[in-house]
């Protein structure tokens, strides 16, 4: 839970969205509420179905009859943060509504662009591939995911400490909301401002572009890491080093965020998924093959 935890905070930093991968019923739901409890803004859900329609997500005009006019209904994408619970039940024309408002913060609706929330922070979870009834999200949306993160069942100790806090009629997961307080004002900028700040050597920006040049180029992957992605992993990495109290990057930053950042961009063959690979395990090796810069010269 902590590496989970740890990759929102760097997702929210540094203004990406996060798709999360995990079981149904591990708390992904009352995760997003916590998140947008502390961020003191508003919380929107969307359930994915295979009926589900992108008016229902984006909102829709209707016709007031004693206005004479058609006016603009929000839908859930109106919020601060968002939860997209099981995204890849929803079908790939559902999917696509989400695309726009993923890079642009706005929604276009009938020839007419309406804004989102300056803050807009979209959590999308989604079930194993192996589930029945899920589509594939797109790869141009996977693109669009800052990080993707796995929650998986808890330890003992952990699931214990659940049960003891949880075990009441209704769940009391409301009195838990409330006891959460929002982050002081200007914070959340503040942290971005110094994530800005961080120097990073134009050696590190070659050696993230000759890690994803390797990715386009594996014999075991079939789309490797766009340009989009490359420049999601300085982001991410600025982040960590900012997380370090440092000002300066290090290759250990594009190291520790790189996976958080690739393990949905990677698309492997066929081949590598019945060999039993990993597009993290993939990564990996192509990072071992890659000379780590020690100086401006070094790449």
């Amino acid at each position: 839970m902590e590496q989970v935890l740890h990759g929102l905070a760097i997702a929210r930093i540094a203004d990406g969205h996060v798709l999360l991968e995990g079981a149904p019923g591990l708390g992904k739901t009352l995760l997003a509420k916590a998140l947008a409890q502390m961020l003191g803004g508003s919380f929107g859900r969307i359930q994915g179905t295979a009926d589900l329609m992108p008016s229902d997500i984006t909102g829709l005009h209707i016709f007031n009859a004693e206005r004479n006019r058609f006016e603009f209904v929000p839908g859930p994408l109106f919020n601060d943060v968002v939860m997209v619970d099981e995204i890849n039940r929803a079908g790939p024309k559902t999917q696509s509504a989400l695309l726009q408002a993923m890079e642009e913060k706005l929604v276009t609706l009938d020839r007419q662009t309406y804004p989102l929330a300056d803050n807009f922070f979209l959590i999308a979870a989604q079930n194993p591939f192996d589930f029945e009834g899920v589509y594939p999200l797109l790869e141009s949306q996977l693109d669009r995911f800052l990080v993707r993160l796995d929650l998986a069942y808890p330890e003992m100790d952990m699931e214990l400490a659940v049960l003891n806090h949880y075990d009441k009629p209704g769940g009391g997961h409301g009195a838990a909301l409330r006891q959460i307080r929002a982050l002081p004002d200007n914070l959340l900028q503040q942290a971005r401002e110094q994530a800005a700040a961080v120097h990073v050597e134009e050696c590190l920006y070659r050696y993230t572009i000759l890690l994803a040049e390797a990715s386009r180029h594996h014999p075991r992957v079939s789309l490797g890491l766009s340009t989009r992605g490359a420049l999601s992993i300085m982001r991410c990495a600025r982040v960590e080093a900012a997380l370090d109290g440092r000002d300066y990057l290090i290759p250990d930053d594009i190291k520790a965020a790189a996976p958080l950042v690739v393990g949905h961009r990677l698309l492997l063959t066929s081949e590598a998924l019945l060999e039993g690979f990993s597009a993290v395990q993939i990564y990996r090796e192509i990072e071992s093959q890659v000379v780590v810069p020690r100086s401006p010269e070094t790449v």
